[in-house]
């Protein structure tokens, strides 16, 4: 049963999960190829201080993937009337629709299951989705942690699409993070990518519930510490949080997060390469870009001083961004996002829909759709086919 106040602090934490992943994928967006050295020369000293990506507020994929991640799970809570519960099937085909997106010229009204989400023209267009993503859901075969889709990719973009995982709060976090790990195998299937989603999900799924950063970070360890091949992505959690302590934030703290900053490919063109771009040699991992968004959402006084410190380094500062948005906005909520990022962030309308209509199917799932009736806008939204 969800009372008044707890309806309205969910759907602030809901909205500022999915509106903050996408400020700091726009603030990052920009950076995704430049080292540190680049970056204050292009934009200064204090580095990019606002979203500018060809306009201001540009999204990449990774915004654009991780709506469809929601629209799949929001899928699987009204196909789950039909006695068809596979929320693995039901994002796998979500990701489809996203594929549609980056080969087609608009929407395609022959597709009956395309919902609302798939006629939204500005997402038919191609921002540097990764390539294991393109590549991952190129086909209707369904990735599994049995047989992965890629199993040797391990940057970030699997984790970047999976902070909607945490926020299914009536999940036990065991579950998220299963949940979250399927899904990313799907076009991820190197433990470091895969564990490093569910983690992101495992935090955010505490923050939605109201813990601390710490305590999220915590119990993730927890939960991950038994799984093989979770050493990478532990180790960098516990970099980020051994970080907090070692001398006051900025850049080169953040640097010194990632292996790529000691890598002695770190100076190559495919170790600053956004991710899913050249051949993991070396440079960030979905590890790093995570301890990266972790520490920063730590030590940040606002939402747009972490988001700053996280994308304004040599790393993959669109994954950071995106990663720490996310972390900061489940921790705070929508209200505390800066205000001028967000008027002129693309696709704001779309997320805030989405946002509504997911917190709509967790709190009030039951008087939209039951196996006996249904409301025929709902279904038209989020058909169950």
């Amino acid at each position: 049963m969800w009372g008044r106040i707890e309806q309205q602090d969910f759907r602030s934490r809901v909205r500022g999960t999915l509106l903050g992943s996408a400020l700091g994928d726009a603030l990052g967006a920009p950076l995704a190829r430049l080292t540190l050295d680049d970056i204050r020369e292009a934009h200064g000293p204090d580095g990019l201080t606002a979203p500018a990506h060809g306009r201001h507020g540009r999204v990449t994929a990774a915004t654009q993937l991780t709506l469809f991640t929601v629209d799949g799970l929001i899928r699987a809570h009204v196909r789950r009337d039909t006695g068809a519960w596979h929320p693995p099937t039901d994002i796998h085909r979500a990701y489809l629709r996203w594929a549609a997106t980056q080969n087609d010229w608009g929407p395609d009204e022959r597709r009956k299951d395309n919902g609302w989400l798939a006629q939204e023209e500005w997402l038919y267009a191609r921002r540097g989705p990764a390539r294991a993503c393109l590549t991952g859901f190129a086909d209707d075969v369904l990735g599994t942690l049995d047989q992965p889709k890629n199993p040797a990719a391990r940057d970030a973009a699997a984790a970047t699409r999976s902070a909607p995982f945490g926020l299914l709060v009536g999940w036990e976090p065991a579950l998220v993070l299963q949940l979250a790990v399927e899904c990313a195998a799907q076009s991820h299937g190197h433990p470091t990518a895969f564990f490093s989603a569910g983690a992101l999900a495992v935090i955010v799924h505490g923050l939605t519930r109201g813990d601390s950063l710490d305590a999220a970070v915590q119990r993730t360890l927890g939960l991950l510490g038994g799984r093989p091949g979770h050493q990478p992505v532990t180790d960098a959690l516990q970099r980020a949080l051994s970080a907090v302590t070692q001398g006051s934030p900025g850049p080169r703290a953040v640097e010194t997060l990632g292996r790529a900053a000691d890598s002695p490919d770190a100076g190559s063109p495919d170790a600053h390469a956004p991710h899913g771009h050249g051949p993991h040699t070396g440079g960030p991992d979905a590890a790093d870009a995570l301890a990266v968004a972790v520490y920063c959402a730590l030590v940040a006084e606002d939402i747009a001083h972490g988001l700053r410190l996280a994308v304004n380094h040599g790393g993959d500062s669109t994954a950071a961004g995106a990663l720490c948005g996310a972390l900061l906005g489940a921790l705070h909520g929508e209200t505390a996002l800066p205000a001028a990022w967000l008027a002129e962030l693309e696709g704001r309308a779309t997320l805030l829909e989405m946002a509504e209509d997911f917190a709509l199917e967790m709190t009030q799932g039951p008087s939209l759709h039951s196996p006996t009736e249904a409301s025929s806008g709902w279904l038209a939204r989020y058909p169950r086919g």
